[in-house]
């Protein structure tokens, strides 16, 4: 996966020295499974630096023993942690002071390109709308996720997975823009193509709001530089029909954690068949190449990272729950994007498209109650 330039912006961000603050606090795993992340990253990438926020003794203690990390990292002390059962609303209303509000200060402030954190999703977006705010023309942010995919490029973008349940046509119309955005900078797409999910293909299938927004997105095609497939199922996620996949909140967020469930599933039934007699354990072992190809292209681990899109300012929102394999990850994503002034194309972009009206779905036969058979 590369960071192209995208075609009709400016030159890219100098890679040398890139800054990314990162919360150290709020994972499952504790700040240990994030300083390890970092330290895998920095031995990868000597083009990075790190704001690691969070408290300054205990992360300097951590830190210590990542040699990679030496002269790399600087420690901005943030006493109090945003926990996982933490509201949104308490977090925006007493959250200054946690390593959260910290790591989005730091973006903010110019003084880091991307902000990256394991936190609470809810208190992450809610932060980051107060801190960074909205792109003009953005009336909900989206968060995107790389999906593993049977497209060329091994994934397809998928928005909105959480930040919002609600997406009326002009939010849709929003999400399809800034998908298009990242699949340029992120998978290196000269024109993805977008499909938008619904419960069939067929034109006449879906809510109201799904057929308002099919007009926005078709009409907007040549202008954003996209192809439109229009209507895309489920089983067109992981397909190589789209590039790119525009749904709401609520079903994008369904979706993914199915997604992640099934794949630990057909994880968890291949050990399974294959410690059953010695004859499948020696299979497994000619099969060891191949089976770590099929591990590496399912693993969640290797494509986390959910980038919210539609700020003034780009966040990667890691899995709660990431690995120091997982926080690498998502270093590496947030790296990408830096390099490609992302923020900067995403916004412009937007900026064109901003006062849109939303289109009158047109009824057809069959609609009942703004649902169609």
């Amino acid at each position: 996966m590369t960071a192209p330039e995208d075609r009709d912006a400016g030159p890219a961000v100098d890679s040398v020295g890139t800054v990314i603050s990162v919360d150290a606090m709020g994972g499952d795993l504790g700040p240990a499974a994030v300083v390890a992340g970092l330290d895998s990253s920095a031995r990868k990438n000597p083009d990075i630096r790190f704001l690691l926020h969070g408290p300054e003794d205990q992360l300097a203690r951590l830190v210590a023993k990542r040699r990679h990390l030496r002269d790399r990292v600087e420690l901005r002390d943030a006493a109090s942690v945003v926990q996982m059962t933490d509201k949104p609303s308490q977090v925006m209303r007493h959250g200054q002071g946690t390593s959260m509000w910290s790591a989005l200060e730091s973006v903010r402030d110019g003084e880091a390109t991307v902000c990256v954190s394991c936190g609470n999703t809810g208190a992450l977006m809610a932060l980051s709308m107060v801190r960074l705010r909205k792109l003009p023309g953005v009336s909900r942010p989206a968060i995107a996720v790389l999906w593993p995919s049977r497209n060329p490029h091994g994934f397809n973008v998928m928005l909105d997975v959480g930040a919002d349940i609600r997406a009326d046509a002009q939010d849709l119309l929003q999400y399809a823009l800034m998908g298009a955005s990242y699949a340029r900078n992120g998978l290196d797409l000269d024109r993805p193509r977008i499909g938008l999910l619904n419960v069939g293909t067929e034109e006449h299938k879906g809510r109201a709001e799904l057929h308002a927004a099919h007009a926005l997105i078709a009409a907007h095609a040549e202008q954003a530089h996209y192809d439109f497939v229009g209507f895309v199922e489920g089983g067109d996620i992981p397909g190589d029909r789209a590039d790119v996949i525009v749904t709401d909140g609520f079903t994008g967020n369904i979706a993914i954690k199915t997604g992640e469930g099934t794949a630990k599933l057909v994880g968890d039934l291949l050990r399974e068949a294959f410690a059953y007699t010695p004859l499948s354990r020696l299979a497994s072992v000619l099969a060891y190449t191949s089976l770590r190809r099929l591990q590496k292209r399912i693993d969640p681990r290797r494509v986390n990272g959910g980038v919210f899109l539609g700020l003034n300012g780009t966040v990667v929102k890691s899995h709660g729950a990431a690995d120091a394999t997982g926080v690498s990850a998502a270093v590496k994503l947030a790296f990408q994007l830096a390099q490609s002034g992302f923020s900067e194309r995403l916004a412009q972009r937007i900026a064109g498209t901003a006062e849109t009206p939303p289109a009158a779905p047109t009824p057809t036969p069959g609609q009942k109650n703004g649902t169609h058979a």
